[in-house]
C-alpha cells in the first residue's frame, strides 16, 4: 500500500512538472507571438512610409500647381474688372489672407475696391436677430427706397439695406443714394455693433464680394444661412454678387452649401468653395466679371454642388 507521504510526493512532482511545462510553453508561445507582432509592425511601418512618401509627392505637385496659378494670375485676370468696382464684405470666420489676396486681385484685374466691411459675430448670431432687424427697419433707409417684404429674416433684410446703400447698376430708375445717406446706414450698423470698417469712406460699387470661412461647427446654428441670405439680399441691387468660401464651406450648414441647396439663392448668387487656393481666388474675380458683363451666377470649385472648377475661357 502507498503511504500518505509517497502519495504527497507524487502529487508534488506532478504539479511541479505541470508548472515547468506551462512556464516553458508560455515562453515559446510568447517568443512566437512577439516575433509575429514584430513582423506585422515592420510591414505596417513600411506601408506608412510608402503612404507618407506618396502624400509628400502629392503635396509637392499641389504646391507647384498653386505656384503656377499665382504666377499666371496677372495674365489670366488682366482687365477682367476694368471699369468695374467691388465692395467687399468679410464674415467673422473669414481669413485675413483670403480677403487681402482677393482685394489685390480685383485691383490687378483693373477694378476698384471701394471698401471692406466686416460683419461682426453679433451680425450672424440668431440671438441678435431682433436687435438687428430693429436697426434695419429704423428711419435709416435711404429716401425714396423701400426694403423688400418678400423675406424678413436678418440676413436678407441686412443685405437688402446694404445693397440699397452701396450697390449700383442694377436698377437705373432707382433714386440715387448720396454719401450722407450711405454713411448714415453704415454708421448706424457700426454703432450698434453689427459692422466694423476702416476710416476711409466706403463708396458705391457695381459688384459685391462676400468672403467667408470654411465648414461650421455643429453649434453654429443658422450662421451659414444668415451669410448666404445676406449675399442674396445684396444681389438684386448690383451687377453681380459672389460668395467665396474655403474648403468645407460647401458642406453641412456652411454658407456656400446653403446657397447651392436653394434654387432661389443659386439663381442670385455666384459661389466659389476653394478661395484659400490661388485657383479659387482667380475664379472669384472671373465670376464677378462674368456677372458684371451680364452673365448668370455660377457655382465653382471642388466641393459639393459645384458645376465646374472654374470658368471656361
Amino acid at each position: 500500500m502507498i503511504s500518505l507521504r509517497s502519495h504527497a510526493i507524487s502529487l508534488a512532482a506532478v504539479f511541479l512538472a505541470l508548472a515547468i511545462g506551462v512556464a516553458l510553453g508560455s515562453g515559446l508561445l510568447s517568443n512566437t507571438l512577439l516575433a509575429g507582432l514584430k513582423d506585422d509592425k515592420a510591414q505596417m511601418q513600411n506601408q506608412i512610409n510608402g503612404l507618407t512618401d506618396e502624400k509628400n509627392v502629392l503635396n509637392e505637385k499641389l504646391s507647384a500647381a498653386n505656384d503656377f496659378d499665382a504666377q499666371m494670375s496677372p495674365r489670366i485676370i488682366r482687365d477682367a474688372m476694368k471699369g468695374k468696382s467691388t465692395v467687399m464684405f468679410r464674415t467673422p470666420d473669414a481669413s485675413e489672407d483670403d480677403v487681402a489676396a482677393l482685394s489685390r486681385l480685383v485691383e490687378e484685374a483693373g477694378g476698384v475696391v471701394t471698401g471692406t466691411i466686416t460683419l461682426t459675430q453679433e451680425f450672424v448670431d440668431a440671438n441678435s436677430s431682433e436687435k438687428l432687424l430693429s436697426v434695419i427697419n429704423s428711419p435709416i433707409v435711404p429716401a425714396g427706397r423701400q426694403l423688400s417684404t418678400t423675406s424678413v429674416d436678418q440676413g436678407t433684410q441686412a443685405g437688402d439695406l446694404l445693397g440699397i446703400a452701396l450697390l449700383t447698376g442694377k436698377d437705373q430708375n432707382a433714386p440715387a443714394v448720396d454719401d450722407a445717406q450711405r454713411d448714415g446706414v453704415l454708421v448706424a450698423l457700426r454703432d450698434t455693433g453689427f459692422l466694423t470698417y476702416g476710416t476711409d469712406r466706403i463708396g458705391p460699387a457695381d459688384t459685391a464680394l462676400v468672403v467667408t470661412g470654411g465648414g461650421l461647427a455643429d453649434d453654429a446654428g443658422n450662421q451659414g444661412a444668415t451669410v448666404a441670405r445676406f449675399a442674396a439680399g445684396l444681389a438684386p441691387h448690383g451687377a453681380g454678387t459672389l460668395l467665396a468660401g474655403r474648403d468645407g464651406s460647401a458642406t453641412g450648414t456652411g454658407a456656400v452649401s446653403v446657397v447651392r441647396s436653394d434654387a432661389s439663392l443659386t439663381n442670385a448668387v455666384g459661389t466659389v468653395d476653394d478661395v484659400e487656393r490661388p485657383s479659387g481666388r482667380i475664379t472669384a474675380v472671373l465670376g464677378l466679371q462674368e456677372m458684371a458683363d451680364g452673365g448668370r451666377p455660377g457655382q465653382y470649385g471642388i466641393g459639393r454642388g459645384a458645376s465646374s472648377v472654374t470658368l471656361a475661357q
